[in-house]
Formats: structure tokens, sequence, C-alpha cells
């Protein structure tokens, strides 16, 4: 079966950059887009960025445009998210998620598979 895996979360001041790792497994993700959201206490999955596995192409929010950057390794089946500046209201839950075919995937119930989650804190 599918499933997505998220790695690298921890504590860090603001200003401070993380790696997020997310490893795929159980199906060919070639025709899938990839994306990140989050989830601060109280308050919906926010989208964060998406790429399409076959292309590379990468779509960000407003919120994280410049700062965040999102990259995939098909030899290692993983996708990344490279966070930069980091900011306190960066603080949340971080989810990898997959949606089969194409297009600008942005809401958290359009996607196929998502991942546990891995925690987010940045320090003022």
């Amino acid at each position: 079966q599918v499933q997505l895996v998220e790695s690298g979360g921890g504590l860090v001041q603001a200003g401070g950059s993380l790696r997020l790792s997310c490893a795929a497994s159980g199906r060919t993700f070639s025709s899938y887009n990839m994306g990140w959201f989050r989830q601060a206490p109280g308050k919906e999955h926010e989208f964060i960025a998406l790429i399409t596995w076959s292309s590379g192409s990468a779509y960000y929010a407003d919120s994280v445009k410049g700062r965040f950057t999102i990259s995939r390794d098909g030899a290692k089946n993983t996708v990344y998210l490279q966070m930069n500046s980091l900011k306190p209201e960066d603080t949340a839950v971080y989810f990898c998620a997959a949606k089969g075919g194409y297009g600008r995937n942005t809401y958290w119930d359009e996607y196929d598979y998502w991942g546990q989650g891995t925690q987010v804190t940045v320090s003022s």
C-alpha cells in the first residue's frame, strides 16, 4: 500500500532553516503531484507547496514563496521541503500528500494519500 513518511521536523530559532523529507513508497508516483501542507493548532490544513513529479514544476503559497523550496529525488522516491528564514508563525505539523494526475491542487481533500506529519516549532 502507499506510504508517505515525513521526517526532519524539530525546534529551530526564528531565522533558521529546516529540511523536511517525505519518503514515498507503494506505487509509482511519476504521474502524481506531491504536496506539502501544514496545520497549526486550531486551524485548518494550509497548502504550502506542490511539485509535479514528472516535470519538477513547482507552485507555492504566497505565505512561503521565496523562503521555502520543494524538490524531489526520483532515485530515492523522496520529496523535500527546504524551509529558510523560518518565522514563529510557521510553527505547525507539516504533512506530505500525493494526488494522482495534474493540476494546481491546493486543497487537502483533493489529495489521495497523506502522511502522518512532522512537527515544526519555531521559537522567537
